[in-house]
């Protein structure tokens, strides 16, 4: 399935999630593209099967100001039939948690996408790397499993 994986990251920790599920997707077979949100465009999302969109959460329960404009695009662009899912690293210590997790999961099914599954929200406060990567890998494994292929 050809998957797109657009990430910000500040700390490094986002980006990290980004990688190790490109590589579990590369791994099932998936051509996966993996691209900072500087480098891409929303309008190219068009072009693939699976999109998944990752942002840390910045103050209490917003989208990092790196992927607003990313996130303003997507407003103009109809995404049906696509699959998606969105990941970020937050802190146990806000009241919303990764909120922007559930931000952009909110805005791909608003913009047509079929949700594969729950956004993965990771706990830089309590969680480890090694917590982190474990989660990562289940999550791209569950995406491979729950999105539908097409013949």
């Amino acid at each position: 399935m050809k998957t797109i994986v657009v990430y910000t990251s500040m700390t490094g920790t986002t980006e990290r999630m980004a990688q190790v599920i490109t590589d579990e997707l590369t791994k099932a077979g998936d051509q996966v593209t993996m691209k900072d949100v500087f480098e891409a465009d929303a309008w190219e999302l068009t072009s693939y099967e699976r999109i998944l969109l990752g942002c840390y959460t910045w103050g209490d329960g917003e989208l990092a100001d790196e992927i607003l404009d990313f996130h303003d695009q997507l407003e103009n662009i109809d995404l049906t039939g696509k699959y998606a899912a969105a990941f970020g690293p937050g802190s146990s210590s806000y009241d919303q948690f990764a909120r922007a997790v559930d931000i952009l999961d909110e805005t791909l099914s608003r913009k047509g996408c079929e949700i594969i599954t729950k956004g993965l929200k990771v706990d830089t406060w309590s969680d480890d790397e090694e917590k982190i990567k474990a989660d990562c890998v289940n999550f791209a494994q569950k995406i491979v499993h729950l999105t539908p292929q097409r013949v």
